[in-house]
C-alpha cells in the first residue's frame, strides 16, 4: 500500500480507505488478539487479489494462517468480549466493562443512553459494581477450561466460567466469568480473596482479575 501507517499517521482505532494493489480496501487499525493489527473490508470481486498480495508479502516474515481457535485463544488472554458467548442482552454495559464505548457528549445521544446513565447512578449509590466481568486464569497449566466450570471464592460458589481456551502466553486455561455479590466487587474483593475453580471432580487455584492479564496497558496495540 501507499498508505503511510505509522502511529503518527494512522494511530489506533483510525479507520480509512486505502490500496492494495489494484483494490480500494477499508482498513481499521484496531484489533481482537491483542496485538498489532488492522482489520480489513475488502469488496468481493478483491478479495482473492488482496489475499494473495497480503500471503506473497507475508512470507519474509514467515507469515502465518490462523483460525478461529486461534482467534479465541488470544481473544480471550487478552478479555476481550464477545456478544451471545461472555455476554448478552440481559447484562448491563458497565457490568461488562464496555461503558467507554459511550459518547454521552454526542449531540444526537445514543439508544439506550437513559438506561446506562440510570445504571451509573445506581452503581454510584451503591459503591460500586455489584455485578462483574473478570478474567479467570487455572495457575496449574494441564487442566482445560471450556465453558460451565464452577468459581468458588472462600469456599462459596460465585459464578461460572462463560466462555474459556487455553492460554499459552499466559500459560494456562483462561476464562471469562460473570461475578455477582451483595458488596462491591473491586480491587479488594478479588485480591483480599482465596480462589479456585472446579474441573471435574477436582478444585484447582486459580487468578482472578478486573483487568486483561494479556497487556492491560495496551501498550502492544498501540506499538
Amino acid at each position: 500500500t501507499s498508505q503511510d501507517l505509522t502511529n503518527d499517521a494512522f494511530p489506533f482505532r483510525a479507520v480509512r480507505e486505502i490500496d492494495i494493489g489494484y483494490a480500494r480496501v477499508l482498513c481499521a487499525r484496531i484489533t481482537y488478539v491483542g496485538e498489532l493489527g488492522y482489520e480489513l473490508y475488502i469488496p468481493t470481486e478483491s478479495a482473492v487479489h488482496v489475499y494473495d498480495l497480503i500471503v506473497e508479502a507475508g512470507r519474509c516474515f514467515d507469515l502465518k494462517h490462523a483460525g478461529l481457535r486461534a482467534l479465541g485463544s488470544l481473544r480471550m488472554e487478552k478479555a476481550y468480549r464477545d456478544y451471545g458467548h461472555d455476554m448478552d442482552n440481559t447484562d448491563k454495559l458497565l457490568d461488562v466493562g464496555l461503558h467507554f464505548t459511550c459518547d454521552f457528549g454526542k449531540d444526537t445521544g445514543f439508544i439506550g443512553k437513559d438506561d446506562v446513565l440510570e445504571c451509573k447512578k445506581m452503581v454510584k449509590a451503591q459503591g460500586g459494581l455489584r455485578k462483574r466481568l473478570v478474567q479467570v486464569l487455572v495457575d496449574d497449566s494441564r487442566p482445560l477450561l471450556h465453558h460451565g466450570e464452577v468459581l468458588w471464592r472462600n469456599g462459596e460458589r460465585v459464578g461460572e466460567i462463560r466462555s474459556a481456551s487455553y492460554g499459552h502466553t499466559l500459560g494456562g486455561a483462561v476464562g471469562l466469568t460473570m461475578l455477582e455479590s451483595n458488596e462491591s466487587i473491586n480491587k479488594s474483593y478479588i485480591l483480599e480473596a482465596d480462589w479456585s475453580i472446579e474441573i471435574g471432580n477436582d478444585m484447582y487455584p486459580c487468578n482472578v482479575s478486573l483487568r486483561p492479564m494479556y497487556d492491560p496497558k495496551n501498550e502492544r496495540v498501540k506499538a
